[in-house]
């Protein structure tokens, strides 16, 4: 049996302590071996659960480190490119939290340096990796209701923390780089199109975005979506066809938000509910970027992919009119 993937982490983030520290920890062919921060208060919570992990006093000591295989990238969205291309320079595959560039055109550096070295490099774009989305794709393109006429999303929470760095423009903040990639790229994914025409209206707060309502015509159907870091927590996505309508209860954070459910609404057939009450997206993203690493097996998000959203994201910018 091959060695497991050793995987570093840059920066002891509170989402890398709650949801990718563990899943590295627990993904089959992966072992969480090191944790680079300058606190080291703030590796207390991931040696609870991870008591052998090699603390490093700075990220480059942990690139430095030839033990280390691959590196997570949690860090302020600012900081992701900059990281991402030092780690793979230091030889390391690169998984990077989204959105991975702050514009689309920064990919084309990630893209070049990927292929330079061989090396494996995606967004971490969880929810492509969970099998209710790869079922919503699969039922869409089959024709499971008929011809695709509209789809709809919707994706809210609240955070008026001013300190936090949803809420600082110069870090990269706001609600369509945060959240907006979830409701673009879903659409993206199941359908496989890209947007033609894109309207948008978008309220800003202390230079960044916390409210955008999104409409788009995409080749064959319409589009239309809101995302808000100032609404009432809630999260949902529509696809509604000729001869019926999917719907996922909790597509963005399964387990977290509820259960993964996917409801089939079909004429004279009612509801048909499939459910995935246990599969975790982190782990199964660990394990299918470790695949690609070792098989060659194709990764369902390639940087490539992640592109097109950040494109879909900037058009909004570009378009939108100020509530």
């Amino acid at each position: 049996m091959s060695e497991p993937m050793r995987w570093g982490i840059l920066g002891a983030s509170n989402f890398a302590s709650k949801h990718m520290g563990p899943a590295i920890h627990a993904a089959r062919g992966a072992k969480l071996a090191g944790l680079a921060t300058s606190n080291p208060d703030k590796a207390a919570g991931f040696l609870e659960f991870c008591p052998d992990l090699q603390v490093f006093d700075s990220y480059d000591a942990l690139l430095a480190d030839p033990a280390i295989d691959a590196v997570y990238v949690p860090l302020p969205n600012h900081m992701h490119v900059e990281w991402s291309l030092k780690a793979l320079d230091a030889g390391k595959h690169v998984l990077c939290e989204k959105p991975m560039t702050m514009q689309a055109d920064e990919f084309d550096q990630l893209i070049a340096k990927r292929d330079d070295t061989g090396l494996m490099a995606a967004e971490a774009y969880m929810i492509v990796h969970h099998p209710q989305w790869q079922r919503v794709r699969q039922m869409v393109q089959d024709g499971a209701i008929g011809k695709l006429v509209h789809v709809g999303g919707r994706f809210s929470f609240t955070n008026r923390d001013a300190s936090n760095i949803r809420n600082r423009a110069e870090v990269g903040g706001g609600g369509l780089r945060d959240i907006g990639v979830y409701v673009f790229g879903a659409a993206r994914f199941v359908t496989g199109a890209e947007p033609d025409e894109i309207a948008a209206r978008v309220r800003w707060e202390n230079g960044v975005d916390v409210f955008a309502d999104v409409q788009a015509e995409f080749p064959d159907c319409t589009y239309s979506a809101y995302v808000s870091t100032r609404m009432h927590p809630y999260q949902e996505m529509l696809f509604h066809g000729e001869a019926g309508v999917i719907r996922l209860t909790a597509p963005f954070n399964a387990q977290v938000f509820g259960e993964a459910r996917i409801e089939l609404h079909q004429p004279d057939l009612g509801v048909r509910v499939e459910r995935f009450p246990a599969d975790n997206h982190y782990v199964l993203q660990v394990e299918a970027f470790g695949r690609s690493v070792r098989e060659g097996v194709e990764y369902p998000c390639p940087l490539e992919i992640s592109k097109g959203t950040q494109v879909m994201i900037d058009r909004v910018f570009d378009v939108a009119r100020t509530l």
